[in-house]
C-alpha cells in the first residue's frame, strides 16, 4: 500500500462526512498588542510555561497528525512571533513528511526584520491581521502604536516573496469607511485583503449590530469595483474575488452571515494542547495530558478522533448565538 493510500484510508474524516486536512496550532496565548475585539481590556491571564505545549511535543503532535492525513499547519496565537525560537519550529514542521505547507497568522510587529528568515526556514506565506490604514485609529483598536511597522512587514514579506493575506475585521462606525483604502492598497501589491465579520468571543462586546456582514461589504464595493469570483474555492474559509485593474484581490469571511461549516476541513490546538475540533465549541480533550502521561501515537489518534466524532454539522445562527466556550481569542488561537 502506498503511503498516499494508506494516509486515504486514515483520514480524519467526520460524522458529516469532512475530511480534516488542516491543523491550527496556537504556539503562545500571549500577545504584544491588546486589540478590542480579541481580548478584554485587562488582558488576560496567561498559563503558566510548564503547561504550554513545548516544541517537542507541537513536533511531535504534528507527526501524529500528519500520519492521519493531515496536510496544512497554521501558526497562531496570541502573537505566535514573541514565542522564542518560532522560526526554528516552522522549519522542523516544514520537514515533517506529509506536511506540504506552513503558514503563519501574525500582527506583523517583528516581520520586517523576520520574514527573510521566515522563507530559509520553510515558511508558505503569512496572514497580517490589520484593522485601519489610520495610525491614531490603529492606536486605539490595538492600544499600541505600531502601525508603520506593520505596514513596513507587509512590504518585506511581499519583497521575499512571501504568500501574503491582510486579515480586516470589519466593525461598524469604527473601520467599515475604510473598506475602499484597503482595495486601494492591494492595487499595486499582490496581496489578499480579507474582511472578516466581528466574531463572538469572550467579554468582546460582540452585538448582532456591530456586525458588517459580507454581502453588505460586497455590495459597498461592487458600486465602485467589478468583483469576480475565483474558480475552486470549496475548501476555502473565505470566498475569494479578483477585482478588475487591482493586482491583489479580495476575501470574505462570513462566519456569522454565511456558515462554511459544511466544508470546514479545519482542527485546532490551543498553546497548552488542547484540542478543538471548532472554534466555537469548547475543548473535550487535552492531548499534551495525553503525550505526557505517555500515550502512544494510536492512544493519541482515538483521543483524535473520538473528539472529531462529536464535532457538529454547523453552528447555529448567530441570533440565536450562546456562549459556549470559556476562552477569548487570543486563548483559543487566531
Amino acid at each position: 500500500m502506498s503511503p498516499e493510500n494508506g494516509h486515504h484510508l486514515q483520514s480524519l474524516v467526520d460524522t458529516h462526512g469532512r475530511k480534516h486536512d488542516y491543523l491550527r496550532i496556537s504556539l503562545t496565548d500571549r500577545c504584544n498588542f491588546r486589540c478590542t475585539y480579541c481580548m478584554p481590556e485587562e488582558g488576560v491571564e496567561c498559563k503558566p510555561k510548564d503547561e504550554i505545549l513545548t516544541f517537542e511535543e507541537i513536533i511531535r503532535l504534528v507527526q501524529i497528525f500528519a500520519s492521519v492525513g493531515i496536510a496544512k499547519v497554521r501558526l497562531t496565537g496570541g502573537e505566535p512571533t514573541i514565542r522564542k525560537g518560532h522560526e526554528e519550529l516552522i522549519g522542523q514542521i516544514a520537514k515533517i513528511p506529509g506536511i506540504t505547507s506552513v503558514h503563519m497568522t501574525t500582527n506583523g510587529s517583528s516581520l520586517a526584520r523576520m520574514a527573510s528568515r521566515y522563507v530559509e526556514a520553510g515558511l508558505s506565506g503569512v496572514n497580517v491581521s490589520l484593522d485601519t490604514l489610520i495610525a491614531e485609529r490603529f492606536a486605539k483598536i490595538t492600544r499600541r502604536d505600531a502601525m508603520q511597522a506593520v505596514l513596513d512587514g507587509i512590504e518585506e514579506a511581499l519583497r521575499v516573496g512571501l504568500s501574503t493575506k491582510v486579515n480586516v475585521v470589519v466593525m461598524p462606525g469604527e473601520n467599515d469607511d475604510e473598506l475602499e483604502s484597503f482595495v486601494e492598497f492591494a492595487r499595486h501589491r499582490p496581496v489578499q485583503i480579507r474582511f472578516i465579520e466581528f466574531m463572538p468571543f469572550l467579554e468582546n462586546g460582540w452585538a448582532n449590530e456591530r456586525v458588517m456582514t459580507s454581502a453588505d461589504i460586497r455590495a459597498r464595493l461592487s458600486e465602485k469595483y467589478t468583483l469576480n469570483p475565483r474558480k475552486g474555492q470549496a475548501e476555502s474559509v473565505a470566498t475569494e474575488f479578483d477585482i478588475e485593474g487591482v493586482q491583489g484581490s479580495v476575501g470574505f469571511v462570513s462566519s456569522v452571515s454565511e456558515s462554511f461549516c459544511g466544508t470546514c476541513n479545519r482542527i485546532r490546538l490551543t498553546a497548552d494542547g488542547q484540542f478543538k475540533t471548532c472554534l466555537f465549541l469548547p475543548p473535550r480533550s487535552s492531548l499534551r495530558d495525553a503525550l505526557r502521561s505517555g500515550a502512544l501515537e494510536e492512544e493519541v489518534i482515538s483521543i483524535i478522533r473520538a473528539d472529531l466524532a462529536t464535532k457538529w454539522a454547523a453552528h447555529p445562527p448567530m441570533s440565536k448565538w450562546r456562549q459556549l466556550d470559556t476562552l477569548s481569542m487570543v486563548q483559543i488561537g487566531g
